[in-house]
């Protein structure tokens, strides 16, 4: 008797986990999942080297930037180290959407920042680079569960 992804994902249903590896084992799952995958490696490269390096280097764009603001070099170290921190954390897999959500909420400084001090000037980047962070945060929502039973055991 062959068994069809449809029979397949209603016996999955019980087992969220099996719905994922149901889901996986179809080629559209496969695919998806793949490109997933390279999404996150994507802004993962996007956050280590195009935002966190020139900040983390004291690039003159980056400090003239943070001066600008009126935030000095202290904020723009702490703000590469965070970008840095998340794009390492995207490539960890029990990480990856806690990562995504904070990288988001960081967008949204950056959204708040580029409309207040810059006059609009580029505030369509966080805005744009929040949409994959947030597909990326509710595919890999399921490892949310796997993160607090870990911290909850080692507590």
């Amino acid at each position: 008797m062959s068994e069809t992804p449809a029979t397949i994902a209603s016996v999955a249903s019980a087992n969220s986990r099996s719905v994922v590896v149901a889901e996986a084992a179809t080629p559209r799952g496969r695919r998806a999942r793949i490109a997933l995958r390279v999404l996150q490696v994507l802004i993962a490269l996007f956050y280590g080297i195009a935002s966190a390096l020139p900040k983390l280097i004291a690039h003159p764009s980056a400090v003239e930037s943070f001066d600008r603001i009126g935030w000095g070099s202290g904020a723009m170290y702490t703000i590469g180290a965070l970008e840095l921190s998340g794009a390492v954390a995207l490539l960890v897999p029990l990480l990856q959407s806690m990562a995504a959500t904070a990288l988001s909420a960081l967008m949204v400084g950056a959204f708040v920042v580029q409309m207040t001090v810059f006059h609009g000037e580029n505030a369509a980047t966080p805005l744009i680079l929040i949409i994959p962070l947030a597909l990326i945060a509710w595919a890999r929502r399921g490892q949310n569960r796997e993160l607090l039973r870990l911290v909850r055991r080692q507590a």
